[in-house]
C-alpha cells in the first residue's frame, strides 16, 4: 500500500514538472524579483557601446535576429568553438560579418556582478536589440524575458536558415514563413537596414551588373569605393541618406532603385511586397510600430524556457 502511494506521488510530481515546463512562457517582468536592476544595467552597457560607435546599433539588432533564426532565441550564436561545439560564427551569413559579441559579453559581465547566474545571454541579446533601436531613434517595445541559453550550436542550420543577400523575394517570404513571420513582418524587419553598413563583397555584383533595377548614379557612387575586384571588406551605408538614424528612408531609397543589396531591392521590384514598401515610405510611424511588433515575434521564436538549457556564466561558453 505504501509503495503504491509512493509511486502515485512520484508520478504526480513528474507530471507537475512536465506541465510546468510545457507551460513556461516568457514574461516582461521575469526578473522583477530575481534581478530588478538587470534591464537598467544592460541598457547602460548598450548605450555606452553605441555612443562610442554608432554602427553598433545595427550590429546588435542583427545579432539578435541571427541568433533567433538558428535553433530559436537561445544565444547559440555567441558560442565559440570547443571540443564539442562548432561555432555558428563560421556560417556564411555570419563569418567576418556579424559583430557585437564583446558588447554582449560586457553587458553579461555587468549583470553577473549584481545577479550571478540569473540573467541569460539570450535575454541580454533581446534587450540589447531593443535598447539599440531606441538609442538611434527607432521604436521601443516590451521585451518578453525568461529565455535560457543553449548548450549547443548548429553550423549547418546557420548556413541554410539565415537570409542571403542575393535571395529572391519568394525565397525570403518562404524562409520567414518557416519562422512564423509574415511577408509584412519580413519587409518591416528588412527596414532595420535603415541603419548600418554592408561590405563591398555583398553588393559588388549588384552595382556592376548594369541591370535596370539599380539607379545608375547610385551604382556609380558605390563603385568609387567598391572596385570590381578586391576590397571585399570595404563598407558602404545601407541607407546613404541618413545612415545613423532609424527612419523610413530605406523604403524611399528602394522606390528610387537605390537598395544596396539585391535582397533589399527585391522588396520593391514589381512583386507582392511593393505596396508594403510604398506604405512604409509614406508612413514612418506605421513602419516603426510594425517593426516593433515583428521584433517581438522574432524574440518568441522557439525560446528555451523552464529547466531547458542553462544560464551561461560566460556567453561564449557552456558552463
Amino acid at each position: 500500500m505504501a509503495s503504491s502511494i509512493s509511486f502515485t506521488c512520484t508520478f504526480l510530481t513528474l507530471l507537475l514538472i512536465i506541465c510546468v515546463q510545457s507551460e513556461a512562457k516568457l514574461s516582461s517582468n521575469f526578473y522583477d524579483s530575481t534581478c530588478p536592476n538587470a534591464l537598467t544595467t544592460i541598457r547602460t552597457a548598450i548605450r555606452t557601446a553605441i555612443s562610442r560607435e554608432r554602427r553598433m546599433a545595427a550590429s546588435l539588432i542583427r545579432l539578435h535576429f541571427h541568433d533567433c533564426f538558428v535553433q530559436g532565441c537561445d544565444a547559440s550564436i555567441l558560442l565559440n568553438d570547443s571540443s564539442t561545439i562548432t561555432s555558428e560564427k563560421h556560417a556564411t551569413g555570419n563569418m567576418n560579418s556579424v559583430r557585437g559579441f564583446q558588447v554582449i559579453d560586457n553587458a553579461k559581465s555587468q549583470v553577473e556582478k549584481i545577479c550571478p547566474g540569473v540573467v541569460s545571454c539570450a535575454d541580454i541579446l533581446a534587450v540589447a536589440a531593443r535598447d539599440a533601436s531606441v538609442y538611434v531613434g527607432g521604436p521601443s517595445w516590451k521585451v518578453e524575458l525568461g529565455r535560457r541559453d543553449s548548450t549547443t550550436a548548429n553550423l549547418s542550420l546557420a548556413n541554410t536558415q539565415l537570409p542571403d543577400f542575393q535571395a529572391s523575394l519568394d525565397s525570403l517570404i518562404s524562409l520567414f514563413s518557416t519562422k512564423g513571420l509574415s511577408a509584412r513582418d519580413m519587409v518591416a524587419l528588412s527596414g532595420a537596414h535603415t541603419i548600418g553598413q554592408a561590405q563591398c563583397v555583398t553588393f559588388r555584383t549588384r552595382i556592376y551588373c548594369n541591370t535596370s533595377d539599380i539607379n545608375a548614379g547610385f551604382a556609380a557612387t558605390r563603385k568609387r569605393k567598391c572596385p570590381a575586384s578586391g576590397g571585399n571588406a570595404t563598407l558602404a551605408p545601407l541607407d546613404p541618406v541618413t545612415p545613423n538614424s532609424f527612419d523610413n528612408n530605406y523604403f524611399k531609397n528602394l522606390i528610387k532603385k537605390k537598395g544596396l543589396l539585391a535582397s533589399d531591392q527585391v522588396l520593391f521590384s514589381g512583386g507582392s511586397t511593393d505596396s508594403i514598401v510604398l506604405e512604409y515610405s509614406k508612413k514612418r510611424k506605421k513602419f516603426k510600430s510594425d517593426f516593433a511588433a515583428a521584433m517581438i515575434k522574432v524574440g518568441n521564436i522557439n525560446p528555451l524556457t523552464g529547466s531547458e538549457g542553462q544560464i551561461r556564466k560566460l556567453c561564449y561558453a557552456v558552463n
